[in-house]
């Protein structure tokens, strides 16, 4: 299991602990912008208390650390419940991503103002040093990915994104401070030989936010070099996707299958042999585009006893097979005005999906048919089917309005399988 995944399977395990708090959260009118700002307003009382421990404690005194990381932590658990309320309460917007992203921005900054701030007023120069070169490397994690998407790129990744500097600032000052009741504040470790100590009580939380600076700054610049390959590859090969993640008009049919890469394709590129997915338990149906074989998956969303979550009734995911042939999740974006589907329970076992992209066309997932099983149905050459396939042909075009030729549906008849297949211009 790859770093990614196994960070994508815990914040899965994650979310399924705190979805009833968040629905909870949705009930009482609680919106995803509202907690973004309690967040943001936590990070503000963490930068407090550090500043306040500067001036009023001493140098023993490491309660204050203790609680600056407890701070951190709670108020670390917000920038996971904004994305899951605008998610389960059907609130995304992309002002909403927006106004997250900058206040995570604005949150980091108070955060490490305050550890800066702590670290001087005790005379922790060279450790106030390292937090700074972690509030660069921070704020250059965030912005290179932002940097390379305007430019169509995507890029993200590394081992020390937002999640894991919270984590890691959080633990190590909540077990400085607790450990400090037992080592004492002003304990220090000297080995015979060394004029200097090699460790102090107040190493517990200096010493990882040394390996927060190091990794941070390691994570900028192996996205930019990750983005230098990409861009050089779209150079040299126009035709290729670079994993782009905007969104476009929604006019467009789908202009999403897009989002994931770039849109300059040409009528005389060699054609594309697409893959089948199989293997892939409860799959519904797949989506496929030019210019890449990348392909997303559209999977029945049930828990282990089987039963379909009402909220989320359809999974989708990446199967990368322009690339290691991995799974990936969407991102935001792709989600919202992409890939993603707007369901709505429409009645026993039967929901209404849209297409976030366009919702002019309406599909059922409904259990029925033979095998009593649940499949998506929509209307193929006027004769209700069972959906299997979309594909979108792309012919041309620019970067943000690509010329889609025509758009694919493949299922098949109900009762005799035989195979439907209907294009349609959009």
């Amino acid at each position: 299991m790859t770093f990614d995944q196994l960070r994508n399977a815990l914040q899965q395990g994650i979310y399924l602990i705190i979805n009833p708090f968040v629905r909870l959260l949705v009930r009482l009118g609680f919106t995803p912008n509202a907690v973004t700002l309690t967040g943001l307003l936590l990070n503000m009382g963490v930068a407090v208390l550090f500043i306040v421990g500067g001036e009023a404690g001493n140098r023993g005194d490491l309660r204050y650390v203790g609680w600056g990381g407890a701070l951190i932590l709670f108020a670390g658990l917000f920038d996971m419940l904004d994305g899951q309320v605008a998610r389960l309460g059907k609130m995304q917007s992309p002002y909403g991503a927006l106004f997250d992203s900058v206040l995570d921005r604005y949150s980091e900054l108070f955060t490490f103002l305050g550890i800066c701030y702590y670290l001087v007023a005790h005379h922790y120069f060279l450790s106030s040093l390292v937090g700074f070169f972690g509030l660069i490397g921070s704020m250059m994690v965030s912005y290179t990915r932002a940097r390379a998407e305007g430019l169509g790129i995507e890029c993200k990744g590394g081992l020390m994104q937002r999640p894991e500097r919270v984590v890691l600032l959080g633990v190590s000052a909540l077990a400085c401070g607790i450990a400090s009741t037992w080592l004492g504040g002003s304990y220090k470790l000297f080995i015979p030989g060394i004029p200097f100590h090699v460790f102090e009580t107040m190493s517990i939380f200096t010493f990882p936010l040394t390996a927060l600076a190091v990794l941070a700054n390691s994570t900028a610049v192996s996205r930019l070099l990750q983005a230098k390959q990409a861009l050089l590859a779209r150079e040299a090969h126009p035709a290729q996707p670079t994993g782009l993640s905007k969104p476009i008009s929604a006019a467009a049919l789908l202009g999403l299958g897009l989002l994931a890469g770039s849109l300059q394709a040409n009528a005389a590129a060699p054609a594309i042999v697409f893959p089948v997915p199989s293997g892939i338990p409860n799959q519904l149906f797949y989506l496929q585009r030019d210019p890449n074989t990348n392909t997303v998956i559209y999977q029945l969303n049930v828990n282990k006893a089987g039963q379909v979550d009402e909220d989320e009734p359809i999974r989708i995911f990446w199967i990368r097979y322009a690339e290691q042939g991995q799974q990936q999740d969407l991102n935001f974006i792709q989600r919202k005005f992409a890939y993603g589907v707007k369901s709505k329970k429409i009645g026993p076992d039967k929901y209404e999906l849209r297409f976030a992209a366009y919702g002019k066309l309406p599909f059922y997932l409904m259990k029925a048919g033979p095998d009593r099983a649940f499949h998506v149905y929509t209307a193929i050459a006027s004769k209700q089917s069972v959906l299997e396939r979309i594909y979108l042909r792309i012919e041309g075009g620019t970067f943000w309005v690509p010329n889609v030729k025509y758009v694919e549906l493949k299922g098949s008849n109900p009762a005799t399988r035989e195979p439907v297949v209907e294009r349609f211009q959009v």
